[in-house]
C-alpha cells in the first residue's frame, strides 16, 4: 500500500525539473556558440577567406601548364644571328590517366596493357629505356612526368601519330618548347656562353644578361576531374608570355673568325698544353670586337670535351662511370668552358715594358736620347739581375733599351720612379682592379702590396715579372696608352632591344680616367711602332702598309708543378700614327719551337692586324721600298694567246714571262696557273708553246737558315717563285728562313711557287735568372 499523499505523488518527478532546464539551457547555449562558429566560419570563408579558398578549389580541380617565353636573340656588331631559338618538344604522360584508362580497359576485359604499351613505343621512338618510361607510368598519383625534352619536330611527329593510333591523347602529351641554337656553332663560344635544359644562361652573355634575355613565362590553366581528365564545361585562362630582349653586341663575325684562326694556328703550331686567349679591342670605345680562347666548344653541345680535354680524360685510364672518371670529366668540362681571356692572370713579361715607360716620360725622369750601359745584368740590393740578351746590349738609348727589351734600361726606370710614384701609376692603369667588363668570372691581378713591396721587387714589377694580370687588363692598360692616356671600360654589348626593335637601353663609352697625356701616349706609339719596322723585338708582327706598334713578351711560370714551363704573348695596336684597334694574343705554355713571344705569338698577332685593318676601314700606305715587297696574284691564264702579246700582258703586271718555244707561238701551257700568289720581287711565269714540250724541270734548293734576302735569290735563280709567310721585316740580324714548303732536292716544273716561312728569332726576356 502506497503511504504517499497524493500531492507527493504528484510532485515527485519534479523535484529534478530545475536542473533538467538548466542543463538545456546550457545544451542550447553550447548548440549557439557552435552554430555561430560554424556561421562566422562560414561567412569568413564566404568573404574575407573566399579567395584564398577558391584558389584551394582550383589547384585541386585544375591543372596548369608553363608556356615558354621566347628567350631573346643575339646579334653581333652588324646584325648577324649569332644565338637565337628553335622549337623542340617536352613528351610527357600522365599516369594518373594512364591508371583510370587502364581500369575501364579491364573492365572490358581487352587485356591491353598501357603501362607496357606506352613505355614499348615512347622508349623506341625517343632512345629512351624502357624501365624508365615504364617506371614514370608507376607514379598514379602525377598528372605529368616528363620522358624526355628537346624532341626534334620528326621524333615528335613520331610522337603525334602513336598517339593518334592508339587514342592516347588524355595519357601522352606533347608540349612546344624553345631550344637554344647557336648557328655559327663555336664561334665566340666563350663570349656568348650557352643555356641548361631549363632555357637558364650558365655562361657568358647568356649569364651575364640572363635576366634581360629569358622574358617571362606564360601559363595555361585547364579544368581536369580526379582522374586528370578534362572537365566537359569550360574553365580554361591563357595568360600570354612576355619574350625576352635582345641583345646587340659588339662582336664583329669576320673579326672573331680572323682571330679565332690565329689562335688555332699558334696553338697548334707551338704544340701548347694549357689554351691559347687573345682579343681584339677600339681603343677608343673599349668596344670588344673579339675575344676567343682555343680550343673552344660547340655552343650547340657544349657537354662534350674538346679533343685535347677529351685525350686528357682518355690517359687518365680512369674507368667511365667511376667516381674518379666522373670528377676529371667535370673538371676538364669547367677548364673548357672558362673564359681565359678575363678569368685567369699570368705573368705579362716584357709587355709591361710598355706601361713601365709611359711612366718615365710621363714622370720626365729619361730623355729619348739617353743612353745607358748593358753589360748583360744590374746589380739591385746586392742580387745581380740578369738582362735576357745575358752577354750584355752595350751602350744604348732609352728608346733602343724599349726596342731591344733590356732589363737593366727598364729597371733603372723604376729606381727613378720609386715605388710610391710606380704604384701610383700601376692602379691608375687598372691593374688593381677588374676591368667591369659584362662578363662573368673576371679575374683579378697578383702583386705585392705596397707597403710590403722593396727595391729589389721593384726592379723585376719595372720589366714585367713576379706579379700577375689578365688579359682583359692588360688590353685595357695598353689601350689606355694608344687612345691617348684614357682608361675605358671594356664592354661586349652596344645595346638592349625589344623584338620591335626599340632600344631598351644602350651602352656608351666609359671613361673612368686619365692617366697619362696625350703627348707621353705619341711617343711611346713611336718608340714601338719603328721597333716592329725597324730592328726592334717585335719586327715579326710587321704588316706592309700599315704601321703597327707592338711589344712581346715572355715569362717562365712560377706555381708549383709549372716550372719549366713559359707564357709567350705580344700585343700591339694600329696604326701608331692614329690608333684605333688593339690585339693581344697568349699562348700558354708552347713546347715546340723557339719559345719567345716574338716568335710563338708575335706573327699571329701580325696575320689577325693585316686580315682585320682593311675590313675595318684602315687603309694601307705603302712606302716604295713596302712596295717592292709585295705579293702579285697571277692575274690569268694565257691558253692559246700569243706568245709574245702573253709576255707583254704579264709584263704590265710586272711579272716576268719565260717563253718555252717559239717565242711567236700558241701558248698552250702556264706555270704558275691564274690565281696563285707570289712574291713580286722575281715574280716569273712559264709559257710553253709546243704542245708536245715537256715542262721544264728544276731541283729545290735548301734554304733553311738563310736570311730571306738571301733565300729569295737562290730561289729565284733556280728558276722557282717564292711566297713569304712569316715576318714581312727582313731588317737586322736575326730574321731567317726557318721552314719552306718544299723539301730540299725535290724535282718540280719551273716557276713553281715555293712558301718559306721567315722569322725574327730574338727573344726578349724570360723568368728571372738572380745571383747574389
Amino acid at each position: 500500500m502506497n503511504s504517499k499523499k497524493p500531492y507527493e505523488a504528484q510532485n515527485s518527478g519534479g523535484v529534478d525539473s530545475p536542473k533538467m532546464a538548466g542543463r538545456a539551457k546550457i545544451l542550447l547555449g553550447i548548440g549557439c556558440i557552435l552554430f555561430s562558429l560554424l556561421a562566422l566560419r562560414i561567412f569568413l570563408y564566404q568573404t574575407l577567406h573566399y579567395d584564398y579558398y577558391q584558389k584551394k578549389v582550383l589547384e585541386q580541380m585544375t591543372t596548369e601548364a608553363s608556356v615558354t617565353a621566347a628567350r631573346g636573340n643575339i646579334y653581333d656588331a652588324n646584325g648577324v644571328l649569332l644565338a637565337t631559338n628553335v622549337t623542340t618538344y617536352r613528351v610527357f604522360i600522365s599516369p594518373s590517366s594512364i591508371a583510370t584508362a587502364q581500369t575501364e580497359h579491364n573492365k572490358n576485359s581487352d587485356g591491353v596493357k598501357l603501362d607496357e604499351l606506352i613505355a614499348e613505343k615512347l622508349s623506341s621512338i625517343l632512345d629512351v629505356s624502357y624501365e624508365y618510361v615504364l617506371q614514370q607510368t608507376g607514379y598514379t598519383t602525377y598528372l605529368d612526368r616528363t620522358i624526355q625534352r628537346q624532341v626534334e619536330e620528326e621524333k615528335a611527329d613520331q610522337v603525334r601519330e602513336f598517339i593518334d593510333a592508339y587514342g592516347l591523347q588524355q595519357m601522352v602529351y606533347l608540349q612546344a618548347t624553345h631550344t637554344r641554337y647557336y648557328p655559327y656553332s663555336s664561334v665566340a663560344s666563350h663570349v656568348l656562353g650557352f643555356t641548361g635544359s631549363d632555357g637558364t644562361g650558365l655562361y657568358g652573355l647568356e649569364l651575364s644578361y640572363n635576366s634581360l634575355l629569358k622574358g617571362t613565362d606564360g601559363r595555361y590553366i585547364t579544368a581536369r576531374d580526379a582522374q586528370g581528365n578534362e572537365m566537359p564545361y569550360e574553365y580554361k585562362e591563357y595568360i600570354a608570355p612576355v619574350d625576352g630582349y635582345n641583345l646587340n653586341t659588339t662582336i664583329d663575325v669576320f673579326v672573331q673568325s680572323a682571330l679565332e684562326e690565329q689562335l688555332k694556328a699558334a696553338y697548334i703550331e707551338s704544340n701548347a698544353q694549357n689554351r691559347a686567349a687573345g682579343i681584339v679591342m677600339n681603343v677608343h670605345t673599349g668596344e670588344i670586337l673579339a675575344m676567343a680562347v682555343y680550343p673552344y666548344f660547340d655552343l650547340n653541345d657544349p657537354w662534350t670535351l674538346d679533343t685535347q680535354s677529351s685525350l686528357m680524360l682518355d690517359l687518365s685510364e680512369y674507368l667511365e662511370g667511376s667516381d674518379e672518371y666522373s670528377a676529371l670529366k667535370q673538371e676538364l668540362l669547367l677548364k673548357m668552358w672558362s673564359n681565359k681571356a678575363i678569368t685567369e692572370n699570368y705573368i705579362p713579361g716584357s709587355t709591361f715594358k710598355t706601361i713601365t715607360a709611359a711612366m718615365a716620360l710621363e714622370e720626365d725622369v729619361v730623355d729619348l736620347d739617353e743612353h745607358f750601359m748593358c753589360p748583360g745584368y744590374k746589380i739591385v740590393n746586392g742580387r745581380k739581375i740578369r738582362c735576357h740578351k745575358t752577354q750584355g746590349h752595350g751602350s744604348l738609348s732609352f728608346v733602343q733599351g724599349i726596342q731591344q727589351s733590356c732589363n737593366p734600361v727598364l729597371m733603372t726606370m723604376g729606381e727613378r720612379l720609386g715605388i710610391p710614384t710606380f704604384y701610383q701609376y700601376f692602379k691608375s692603369f687598372g691593374f688593381a682592379e677588374k676591368t667591369g667588363i659584362d662578363l662573368p668570372g673576371e679575374g683579378g691581378s697578383i702583386f705585392a702590396a705596397e707597403e710590403d713591396c722593396i727595391p729589389l721587387d721593384l726592379a723585376i714589377y719595372a720589366f714585367g715579372q713576379n706579379f700577375n694580370v689578365t688579359l682583359i687588363q692588360q688590353i685595357t692598360a695598353i689601350s689606355a696608352v694608344a687612345n691617348g692616356g684614357y682608361l675605358v671600360t671594356p664592354h661586349t654589348v652596344s645595346s638592349i632591344t625589344d623584338k620591335n626593335g626599340k632600344v631598351i637601353q644602350s651602352f656608351d663609352t666609359n671613361v673612368r680616367r686619365q692617366i697619362i697625356s696625350a703627348e707621353t701616349c705619341k711617343t711611346v706609339a713611336k718608340i714601338l711602332e719603328e721597333g716592329v719596322s725597324g730592328d726592334g723585338g717585335a719586327k715579326n708582327a710587321y704588316v706592309p702598309g700599315y704601321r703597327i706598334a707592338a711589344k712581346t713578351g715572355t715569362s717562365e711560370k712560377k706555381n708549383e708543378g709549372s716550372l719549366g714551363r713559359y707564357i709567350c704573348s705580344t700585343v700591339a695596336f694600329a696604326p701608331a700614327d692614329n690608333p684605333q684597334y688593339a690585339v693581344i694574343i697568349m699562348v700558354d705554355e708552347p713546347t715546340s719551337g723557339v719559345l719567345y713571344g716574338s716568335t710563338v705569338a708575335a706573327p699571329y698577332v701580325g696575320n689577325v692586324m693585316e686580315s682585320i685593318l682593311p675590313y675595318l676601314g684602315v687603309e694601307a700606305v705603302y712606302t716604295d721600298a713596302e712596295l717592292e715587297k709585295t705579293v702579285v696574284t697571277i692575274p690569268q691564264n694565257c691558253l692559246f694567246w700569243n706568245a709574245s702579246t702573253a709576255k707583254k700582258f704579264f709584263s704590265s703586271y710586272g711579272i716576268e714571262a719565260e717563253i718555252v718555244g717559239d717565242p711567236d707561238g700558241i701558248v698552250y701551257k702556264q706555270f704558275p696557273e691564274q690565281g696563285i700568289v707570289v712574291e713580286r720581287t722575281g715574280a716569273k711565269v712559264i709559257l710553253y708553246t709546243e704542245k708536245s714540250a715537256e715542262e721544264t724541270v728544276v731541283k729545290v734548293p735548301d734554304v733553311t737558315g738563310l736570311s730571306a734576302a738571301a733565300a729569295n735569290q737562290v730561289l729565284i735563280n733556280a728558276g722557282l717563285n717564292i711566297r713569304v709567310n712569316g715576318t714581312k721585316n727582313y731588317t737586322g740580324s736575326g730574321v731567317r728562313v726557318t721552314a719552306q714548303s718544299l723539301p730540299e732536292g725535290a724535282l718540280v716544273p719551273k716557276g713553281t711557287v715555293v712558301e718559306i716561312t721567315v722569322l725574327y728569332l730574338g727573344g726578349d726576356d724570360i723568368g728571372i735568372d738572380l745571383e747574389h
